[in-house]
């Protein structure tokens, strides 16, 4: 994520913010100049402060909700007046219910942070019912009945299901506890959501399912039965030198999934740390190799080598300040050669879909 500023007051901003902190002004975010504006109300329309000839924007209609704070423009917008984002939303959870108002808003912070970085990346963004396995999520509560069974986060032929209990921090690390895992997060289950959606755009339909296979696995082979057998048995005991994660060891879509959001992991932290100025240069001997700095676009940059070299010193450093502050850490990943060989595919695949 690169840094922003208050077009009205030049204030440092986050991407998140719906107001400037410093001068109070409305802010919105317009995804196709990538910057958060200033903005202020001219009769219907919103233009940017300042600019009272400038172009005309409209807030997405979820900024009713609370939901959204990203624009569009006012011409040609139509009735639905969604954003780019919002636009893939295909069910969202009852609001009446106060609990899932607040969860959904999380939901949809995660999700503008996911299309930031898939906007950046040029990746294509296909929707229904144009295209029948175009990119749409279902954002689901558990049904009220006891004893229902509740809802599975999932991925069906470009449809996202996420369960918004996932929202709840508490919830959420108890089934990460359950299940083992070392990271679980909203943006985490949407990176690799919509990595099984990138899977049927990069691979499959790319025509790249022979350099797929030789790398992951054939995804061929009974997904349900490896999913059982996963759950039963356990990951293989070397899985580590494979893969990203035990998960990714379950199948080979699976693998895909958990590579790909963890390629988005990196070109988003990188990025991160990049518009900070972030330079490390340990003050230890035998830390030379800690030596890093990001004077580069992890969204442009032709070579995976370069963005493994800046993520091992980065990711090594976070994990010693969460320590200090006595956290876990932040990053509780190894990548092993395996791994960022799949790391490499998923890049090449990336850039072969922006350049067509």
């Amino acid at each position: 994520m690169k840094l922003f500023a208050c077009t009205a007051c030049g204030a440092p901003l986050q991407f998140e913010d719906a107001a400037c902190p410093q001068c109070a002004a409305r802010l919105g975010y317009d995804p196709a100049a990538g910057r958060l504006l200033a903005v202020a109300l001219d009769g219907e329309v919103w233009r940017v402060q300042g600019e009272p000839g400038g172009r005309a924007y409209l807030f997405c209609a979820n900024a009713a909700y609370g939901a959204c704070t990203w624009l569009l423009p006012a011409e040609g917008a139509g009735e639905s007046r969604f954003c780019h984002a919002c636009r893939h939303n295909h069910v969202i959870p009852d609001l009446t219910q106060d609990s899932n108002l607040g969860r959904w808003r999380k939901l949809e912070a995660a999700k503008k942070r996911l299309f930031y970085t898939l906007l950046a990346l040029g990746l294509p963004l296909t929707r229904r019912p144009e295209d029948p396995k175009g990119l749409a999520f279902d954002f689901l509560a558990d049904p009220p009945a006891p004893g229902a069974p509740g809802v599975m986060t999932g991925h069906d032929n470009g449809l996202v299901t996420i369960a918004v209990a996932e929202a709840d921090d508490s919830e959420r690390e108890a089934r990460r506890s359950a299940m083992g895992e070392p990271y679980r997060t909203l943006l985490g289950h949407l990176r690799h959501e919509v990595g099984h959606y990138y899977w049927t755009k990069l691979v499959e339909e790319a025509g790249a399912l022979d350099a797929f296979r030789a790398l992951f696995g054939d995804e061929r082979t009974d997904y349900g039965a490896a999913l059982q057998r996963h759950y039963s048995e356990g990951p293989p005991a070397d899985w580590a030198t494979r893969q990203v994660s035990a998960y990714a060891s379950a199948h080979a879509w699976e693998d895909w999934a958990e590579t790909f959001a963890h390629y988005l992991h990196m070109v988003d932290t990188l990025e991160t740390a990049g518009a900070f100025g972030l330079r490390l240069k340990p003050r230890h001997p035998a830390a030379e190799d800690l030596s890093t700095s990001v004077p580069f676009d992890p969204h442009h940059e032709p070579e995976l080598a370069r963005l493994v070299d800046a993520w091992a010193p980065l990711t090594f450093a976070v994990n010693a300040l969460n320590r200090s502050m006595g956290q876990p850490d932040l990053y509780p990943f190894t990548l092993a050669p395996a791994a960022i060989e799949k790391l490499a595919f998923v890049h090449a695949r990336v850039r072969a879909a922006r350049g067509a």
